[in-house]
C-alpha cells in the first residue's frame, strides 16, 4: 500500500516553513508531499478546488492530510465539496476553525485588510464551512502566547493562545482528538515533540496510543 502525507501551509506562507516537520514525518516512514497555494490571491474555496486536483494526481493508496493554520480551513472547504477522498487521517495545527480574533481585528480596518487578501472569504472570519464529522480529525494547538497576534489583538485574544490563534478557536465537534502543546503558532512547526505527535497520530489516530 502506497501511503503519502500531504502538507498544506497557512496564510502568508509557502510551505518552506514546514520543511523540518515534513522531514521528521518522512523519517517515520511516510512519503511526504507539499501542496502550495496562493493564500492571499485566491479564496479558501478556490484553493480547496486546486487541492482536489492536486490530490487526484497523487499516486498513493492512502493519503493523510496535515494542515497548518489557514490550511485547515482549506481542508474544511475540500470536505464541504464532498470530495471523494481516499483513506487517510486528517491533522491540523493551530487552525482557527471557529474564526480568528486576530483576523477580525485586522479586517476591521480598511487600511490593513490587504494583509489578509482573500483568505477571509468564508475563511478566517469564522464563516467557513464546518468540517463534517465521520472521519478521524486531530488538532494540535499551542499555548505559548508569543506572536504577532498578541500585538494585533491584545487582550481580546482569548487565553490560552499560541500568540496568533486561541486554543478555543481550534476546538470543533468534528475533532476526534485534541492536543495542546507548549509552543507558539510557528515554533510548533520546528519542535521535535510535535513531529513525534504527528507521527503517532498518523499511525494510530490518537496522540497517546492506548
Amino acid at each position: 500500500m502506497r501511503e503519502s502525507v500531504v502538507f498544506i501551509h497557512g496564510v502568508w506562507m509557502t510551505g518552506l516553513e514546514l520543511t523540518p516537520l515534513r522531514r521528521r514525518v518522512a523519517a517515520c516512514g511516510y512519503q511526504t508531499v507539499q501542496f502550495h497555494y496562493p493564500s492571499l490571491r485566491h479564496s479558501p474555496r478556490e484553493n480547496a478546488l486546486a487541492l482536489a486536483r492536486f490530490l487526484d494526481a497523487l499516486d498513493a493508496d492512502i493519503v493523510h492530510l496535515v494542515a497548518h493554520s489557514l490550511g485547515g480551513i482549506v481542508l474544511c472547504h475540500l470536505f464541504a465539496q464532498q470530495y471523494p477522498a481516499r483513506p487517510g487521517r486528517v491533522l491540523m495545527l493551530g487552525s482557527p476553525l471557529r474564526g480568528s480574533v486576530v483576523a477580525q481585528r485586522v479586517w476591521r480596518h480598511r487600511w490593513s485588510r490587504w494583509l489578509l487578501g482573500r483568505s477571509c472569504e468564508q475563511g478566517l472570519l469564522g464563516d467557513a464551512p464546518r468540517c463534517p464529522p465521520g472521519r478521524e480529525l486531530g488538532m494540535i494547538a499551542g499555548n505559548r502566547g508569543i506572536g504577532i497576534g498578541k500585538l494585533l489583538a491584545g487582550r481580546q485574544l482569548p487565553r490560552p493562545h499560541d500568540g496568533t490563534v486561541a486554543v478555543s478557536e481550534t476546538e470543533d465537534p468534528a475533532i476526534t482528538d485534541h492536543l495542546v502543546v507548549p509552543y507558539s503558532h510557528f515554533s510548533m512547526l520546528f519542535a521535535r515533540p510535535v513531529a513525534q505527535a504527528v507521527c503517532t497520530y498518523l499511525a494510530t489516530g490518537r496522540f497517546t496510543p492506548g
